[in-house]
Parts: structure tokens; sequence; C-alpha cells
């Protein structure tokens, strides 16, 4: 048996419609630059729709998260899409706890010379 090469690679992602947040996975080329590949996705003229595996969407509105294991997006609707590594969390009350103590455990762990 034949192990086959596989030359994509999954990007996280965070996809942003008028009415919805789209997180999972995009999957392009490892050949290439991640950012340029999400950006050639959405400029290519032949195709209308972005594949996205382990979807969950969630409503601006409010309500649950739905998941999915594939969607395919509708390129006409998106507003924006960016790898989840380089989304900026929401401020929240227990991000910024949880903030505070990893930075007094990195403190703590400098001082020990870790």
């Amino acid at each position: 048996m034949t192990k086959k090469t596989v030359d994509t690679i999954p990007i996280e992602v965070l996809i942003t419609t008028v009415d919805h947040e789209i997180k999972g996975n995009v999957h392009v080329s490892k050949y290439t630059n991640t950012n340029r590949e999400l950006t050639d996705l959405l400029n290519d003229k032949e195709k209308r729709f972005i594949a996205v595996t382990d979807a969950e969407i969630t409503k601006k509105s409010g309500g649950p998260a739905k998941k999915y294991d594939f969607l395919k997006v509708h390129i006409d609707y998106i507003l924006m899409v960016h790898p989840v590594s380089q989304v900026i969390f929401k401020e929240s009350v227990k991000v910024q706890e949880d903030i505070t103590r990893f930075r007094e455990l990195r403190n703590k762990l400098n001082r020990t010379g870790f």
C-alpha cells in the first residue's frame, strides 16, 4: 500500500458574514504563504464557494452555535476571512483574569530561572 502525499494543510480561520461568524478549517497548499493562499481562494473567479471543515456557525444575533463536519460558503457573502491565530480576543472579565494569572505565573517562572 502506497502512502498518499497530502499537499494541503488545514488553517483554522474565522469567516465573518453579515449575519454569522464561522470558525473552521480551510485547506490551503503547504507550499505557499498561508495568507496569500487565503487571498487567492477569495479572488479566484472560477470558484464561487470556499470549503470549510469542522465548522462552527454562530449567529451574530445570538443563540447556540451549530457544528458541521463540512460547509461550502458562497464567496459573495463573505465579509472577512482571517486565521484564528490573528484574532484579538474580546476583553471579557474572564479573559482579563486569565491574562493576569498567566502573567503572574510567567513572572514566578522567570524569577525561579525556568
